[in-house]
């Protein structure tokens, strides 16, 4: 049995979930969630939780289990609490504007990027240099973080680029450190 699949999930007060087949749409002060789920997989809701079962032991049904359970928690999670995802910028006149909704950078081209901001998602910029993801969908604020960072990803000789806060570079020497 799956250790993750067989964890049910607590619908926190303000949650609304309706159940119709593979079919489940989630409902919260955040937002609404779809997502259509294998038949390999039933979710039922019992006494204020909902819990994912799977019909039988074969090897798809097995990796179904888990993931449809943690997917389905993350459409409970997002729109009750929400994700968030923090990016840093380093480099020397590295920044990032907020223009609106969208998200204008500087990183050393010579025009600025401009970033849309999709539908769900929002920017703040607390500082130049930091960049901070909002959202109710934690594949879509995932995504665009994955995105931005995509635009000058961190090298490894200075550190220049951008990357994610808990991220870790590993730096390399150079030529210096040929002898």
């Amino acid at each position: 049995m799956s250790r993750v699949g067989k964890k049910p999930i607590p619908i926190p007060s303000g949650v609304e979930v309706k159940v119709s087949g593979p079919r489940v749409s989630v409902k919260g002060s955040k937002g609404t969630l779809e997502r259509t789920f294998s038949d390999r997989v039933s979710i039922t809701q019992e006494n204020g939780e909902l819990v994912v079962s799977r019909h039988d032991d074969e090897r798809q049904s097995r990796a179904l289990h888990g993931l449809s359970r943690a997917l389905l928690n993350n459409m409970v999670v997002g729109v009750s609490e929400g994700f968030r995802s923090e990016l840093t910028i380093v480099g020397v006149g590295y920044r990032a504007i907020q223009r609106g909704q969208d998200l204008e950078l500087q990183l050393g081209f010579s025009h600025p990027v401009s970033f849309a901001a999709p539908q769900g998602v929002t920017f703040e910029v607390p500082e130049p240099t930091k960049v901070i993801i909002t959202g109710f969908d934690k594949e879509v604020v995932g995504q665009v973080a994955a995105d931005i960072r995509k635009l000058r990803p961190p090298e490894p000789y200075k550190g220049k680029g951008i990357r994610y806060s808990n991220e870790q570079v590993r730096r390399k020497a150079g030529k210096a450190g040929k002898r």
